[in-house]
């Protein structure tokens, strides 16, 4: 109990305020700005050190940016385009076929796709992409969906490892990610102390990364929309963000107090309905303005090859497309390695391929949607520099979109915006869990959890009430560092997975 707590009372002290020497305010401060004034900081120094960037042709090109798009191509080339070879193959997985009913694990093949996308379904694919256009146009639209492409095969390689090399306790319990496949494949490779320290790493930034994009991004932008749906600036909820945490938090506590399989059967009840919910909704909004289609389209296509000066240029757009891209379907992230390592089966390549379909279905489908209802909407006029001096950004810009069909739409969208905010919530609770029980362990009777549980709740507060610029900073920062030790290991151990990829396809007669 007393590692926990020294691992927890670290984070605390990264998002506790430092106070000087000063005179009294004038004025009392609000809970809110308090709460911002405490984040803001520790987002700015996390994000200078993890988005470093070099300049290329007058574009500061953050290097993790670099780093993930290079991984993408990577395993694609590397196994042949399965991304688009096994797609067929990876439907009938779903569906059961070349599976065996029996495996070791906790959860179904379905409960694993449905959290894994919960967790990565979420505000990215509906404040993510309006705040990718915000930064480089609609154009950005097209390298969101070209990296979800490339980001399927990353998935699969990420996916499979998770399984093949997870710990599964005397209760059944099972554990895995990259933690396990860092220390173990790296130690029987004779990489030992370096797998393992790489391990830590990652197992550190999963924690950070689940109270920041998994955690804080939710909650501040679901109530975002709550205000926008109840008045705006006239709204009773109105600078009352730690009071919508505190409710969210609650919600978030009955269902992750149960564990994987709770939250597996939350995730796997919810995930339809909401992405039927808000799928339905844009494609309405595409019917009520087909006329205007090609023209959006041509806008995205011409603004992700031919983009303007204020968009940033070429360079400029790509960084916004692919790193929304991967802010919502983590592909290299390897957070989905953990969720799936859980899964009822043996078959390591098998549950890799259906991992497959999470980048697609969130990025390639809910992703694309979302760009064409703003573009089709009009609500984005195409003046950069405007866009950047409004407030109308991340999901406002996304709900005045929606406004367009009628005011009635917004309270469509906040029910929307809700459910893919709790889902993320409480998947991506287990993703940090696992990260703090690999470093401290469960403790005597899961006080470590328990202790965890509590702080993943506050961190939903804090979220809630603290300034957009900032949620985002902390986000991006803490999700993106789990991706260098990650990217390393699927480099490392791409053909060991090729070899298990090609002996799997002869076994089923492929």
């Amino acid at each position: 109990m007393k590692r926990v707590l020294l691992v927890l009372a670290v984070l605390f002290l990264f998002t506790a305020p430092v106070y000087a020497a000063e005179e009294a305010p004038a004025a009392p401060v609000s809970i809110d700005q308090m709460i911002n004034d405490t984040i803001s900081p520790v987002a700015t120094w996390a994000s200078d050190k993890v988005f470093y960037a070099i300049n290329i042709r007058g574009q500061d090109v953050p290097l993790i940016i670099l780093w993930l798009m290079a991984i993408g191509l990577f395993t694609t080339f590397y196994y042949g385009f399965a991304n688009i070879r096994f797609f067929k193959l990876t439907l009938g997985l779903l569906a059961g076929k070349h599976q065996s009913e029996e495996g070791r694990g906790q959860i179904s093949n379905w409960q694993a796709l449905s959290t894994s996308l919960s967790s990565t379904v979420g505000l990215g694919n509906i404040a993510g992409v309006a705040i990718a256009i915000s930064l480089g146009g609609p154009g950005a639209t097209v390298w969101m969906i070209l990296m979800g492409l490339f980001g399927m095969s990353t998935k699969f390689v990420e996916c499979a490892l998770g399984i093949k090399y997870r710990q599964i306790n005397k209760d059944g319990v099972a554990s895995g990610g990259p933690m396990y496949y860092l220390s173990k494949g790296f130690a029987d490779r004779g990489f030992g102390p370096l797998g393992k320290g790489l391990a830590i790493f990652f197992a550190i930034c999963a924690i950070g990364g689940s109270l920041g994009g998994g955690n804080m991004f939710q909650a501040n932008q679901s109530y975002a929309i709550a205000v926008e749906a109840t008045g705006g600036q006239a709204s009773f909820l109105s600078g009352q963000g730690w009071l919508f945490g505190i409710i969210l938090a609650v919600l978030v506590g009955m269902a992750i107090i149960g564990g994987i399989r709770s939250i597996a059967r939350v995730a796997e009840k919810i995930f339809p309905t909401m992405a039927g919910i808000y799928l339905l909704a844009a494609l309405t909004i595409i019917l009520f303005n087909i006329n205007q289609l090609p023209d959006a389209v041509m806008v995205i296509i011409e603004g992700a090859f031919n983009p303007t000066a204020a968009a940033g240029g070429l360079l400029g757009v790509m960084v916004a497309g692919v790193q929304r891209a991967v802010f919502s379907n983590e592909s290299g992230i390897g957070s989905a390695a953990i969720t799936y390592a859980a899964v009822k089966s043996d078959s390591h390549i098998g549950q890799g391929l259906i991992s497959m379909l999470n980048p697609f279905i969130d990025t390639v489908i809910i992703c694309t949607l979302t760009a064409l209802v703003i573009s089709i909407t009009g609500v984005y006029s195409g003046d950069m520099e405007a866009i950047a001096q409004s407030d109308i950004k991340g999901i406002l810009l996304t709900a005045r979109a929606f406004a367009t069909l009628g005011d009635w739409t917004i309270y469509w969208l906040a029910i929307s915006v809700f459910l893919f905010a709790y889902s993320t919530l409480i998947a991506w609770y287990y993703i940090g869990e696992k990260g703090l029980t690999y470093l401290v362990g469960r403790g005597k009777n899961d006080s470590h959890v328990i202790a965890f549980k509590v702080f993943y709740c506050s961190f939903t507060v804090i979220g809630a009430a603290a300034n957009l610029s900032a949620v985002i900073a902390f986000t991006d920062a803490m999700i993106f560092a789990m991706a260098i030790p990650n990217v390393i290991a699927l480099y490392v151990m791409a053909p060991e997975i090729k070899k298990d990829l090609q002996q799997y396809l002869k076994g089923i007669g492929k």
